[in-house]
């Protein structure tokens, strides 16, 4: 392969992730300068999270086949991986001697990727509306692991009172999984699926991804990154390039490639989750400590994703993109 070709398959990769870190940035400079106030941001965080969102999942589940899930490998490659990366990290940690209070949190932000928002919106900028419906049911499964091993983590560290069954009526009731389940339930009905599905669910993806992108640039407060210490980018270098990593070596022993491959990874590849943060303070944890896990993965994944999207076009193993 010449450098020109080389060169083209990252601009290639580049075009996947910097339009959706774009926004994010947007949301940052827009707090920055006063024109996005916390309260019209917490309403357009709730406006995409509570209907956007949930509809263009729903639409991305309901175009799926799920009577030929021999490509389902790459959801099985997902889930094993997050237990793997717990498994690992946990070892780690007590490797390194982390205080007990804080190995909850180095852990949990090691498996936990924002899949259901960033991830979403990396899968529409590198597949277009393939992506999402790929994306759908690992962002069923997975949020439902990652909520029920996050509790499990934060109980065993941080003495949480919180319970299982609180969690599953969380989960439970999260518009995001109310609305794929209804696309799952839709999908292996005997009902025919609306040919206005596919235009829905594009235009709500070009609408309300962005949205919620400014939103999570808008709610991230950088002040406190100067107190960011070594656990912060232990943290950061396990969930941005550990994780990953992990991923896609299970996938590909799995006998995974094309577009499944590179949505995978990009689910797997993107920052921590907020809900961690949220679920960090719920428990009287360092929240100070979750807080700047999740803005500091936000601010490399840019530099991870580009890079890691760009290995994989390079070997042609992630298939074609938009």
């Amino acid at each position: 392969m010449s450098f020109s070709d080389a060169l083209t398959l990252f601009y290639a990769a580049l075009a996947v992730s910097l339009p959706t870190f774009a926004w994010v940035l947007l949301g940052v400079l827009l707090k920055r300068f006063g024109l996005l106030s916390q309260a019209l941001n917490e309403n357009l965080s709730r406006l995409a999270f509570n209907i956007g969102l949930p509809i263009m999942l729903f639409a991305g589940a309901a175009q799926v086949d799920y009577t030929t899930l021999s490509s389902a490998r790459y959801l099985l490659a997902g889930i094993v991986a997050t237990l793997l990366i717990l498994a690992l990290s946990w070892y780690y940690s007590n490797w390194r001697g982390h205080p007990r209070e804080l190995k909850g949190i180095f852990v949990q932000s090691a498996f936990r990727s924002n899949l259901a928002i960033v991830g979403v919106a990396l899968t529409f900028s590198a597949y277009g509306e393939r992506g999402p419906i790929l994306a759908a049911l690992p962002i069923a499964l997975m949020t439902v692991l990652y909520n029920m091993l996050a509790v499990w983590v934060l109980n065993a560290t941080l003495g949480s009172v919180t319970t299982l069954r609180t969690v599953l009526l969380g989960i439970a009731q999260n518009p995001l999984i109310i609305g794929i389940t209804a696309g799952v339930c839709l999908s292996v009905s005997p009902l025919p699926a609306p040919a206005s599905l596919a235009p829905v669910s594009s235009g709500l993806s070009a609408f309300f991804l962005p949205l919620v992108l400014v939103s999570i640039g808008a709610s991230m407060n950088l002040s406190h990154l100067y107190k960011a210490g070594a656990l912060t980018w232990e943290a950061s270098f396990w969930r941005l390039c550990v994780a990953p990593l992990v991923g896609i070596l299970l996938a590909l022993s799995f006998g995974v490639r094309g577009e499944p491959l590179g949505v995978l990874f990009l689910l797997l590849a993107t920052p921590v989750a907020v809900s961690s943060h949220v679920m960090v303070v719920a428990a009287h944890g360092d929240g100070t400590l979750a807080a700047n896990i999740v803005v500091l993965t936000t601010l490399l994944s840019l530099v991870t994703i580009t890079i890691g999207f760009f290995v994989l076009s390079l070997f042609s193993l992630i298939g074609q993109t938009v």
